[in-house]
């Protein structure tokens, strides 16, 4: 089976992230960036399928120059190789322009499946799986917390807040999967020096048959006109009993409605 994996490097959800006051897009210069770490229970599932029923693996990533770090360590994981798409002016696009990059880099892959983290840290819209599938014709089983594979077909147990739904299709399809389907693997030291030695492919707009002016600030469907700081966190409100507390705790809870 040929399986590709979506791996977006992003900034890491555990230090500060901020915007750049430029241009109102998620800062990425300064920052700490990893894998997106739903995209880390993708590459193990990828290779779950791989390891079970054979074939090749291959990560696919749209970013700046910057993101072969993550390609890297995705590799370590043990894919088989990885393409990378670059180009200046993919810089301020949006998740459709970005949808259109990532089916046109897929068209040229042939994939049998697809598979990717059901959100990304950084945006968390969920709804670039859904955007390939109309894009590529072909069905999207999203927010999968648990993947089995029959030949060509494939079942998913869609996560909800009641429980799950059981899912069906054929291949070629694209599978989004939530953080509940696997435990991924940590990296070895062989696969880490093995990683540098596996294929990187770089693909630009040109090389996708992808206009310039349809992606980037230019093609950008919607953007950030203003952004502020959250604020900071004041002092919790203080009742003191002297005699009346009972009253002041109560009229304060209405206050906030919670009574």
């Amino acid at each position: 089976m040929n399986i590709v994996v979506l791996v977006k490097q992003v900034p890491d959800s555990g230090a500060e992230r901020t915007l750049s006051a430029s241009d109102n897009t998620v800062e990425r210069g300064s920052a700490s960036n990893v894998i997106n770490e739903m995209d880390e229970y993708a590459i193990e599932e990828a290779l779950k399928i791989k390891e079970a029923h054979g074939g090749e693996v291959t990560v696919l990533t749209v970013g700046p120059a910057g993101a072969t770090d993550s390609i890297r360590k995705a590799l370590s994981m043990g894919p088989d190789k990885a393409v990378h798409v670059q180009d200046d002016a993919l810089h301020g696009s949006c998740a459709v322009a970005t949808s259109k990059v990532l089916a046109a880099a897929l068209g040229q892959l042939n994939a049998d499946l697809i598979l990717c983290g059901a959100e990304s840290t950084d945006g968390r819209v969920q709804v670039v799986p859904h955007m390939l599938a109309e894009r590529l014709g072909v069905a999207a089983l999203t927010g999968a917390r648990k993947l089995t594979v029959d030949g060509s077909q494939l079942t998913i147990e869609r996560q909800t807040d009641e429980g799950y739904e059981v899912v069906t299709a054929s291949t070629p399809a694209i599978v989004s999967v939530w953080d509940t389907i696997n435990e991924p693997r940590y990296p070895s030291f062989k696969g880490i020096m093995a990683a540098k030695k596996k294929p990187l492919q770089s693909l630009t707009l040109g090389d996708l048959g992808v206009a310039a002016d349809e992606v980037g600030f230019a093609g950008a469907s919607s953007q950030v006109l203003e952004f502020a700081k959250r604020p900071a966190r004041n002092g919790g409100a203080k009742v003191i009993d002297e005699g009346n507390g009972g009253g002041e705790l109560v009229a304060y809870l209405a206050t906030e409605k919670f009574v």
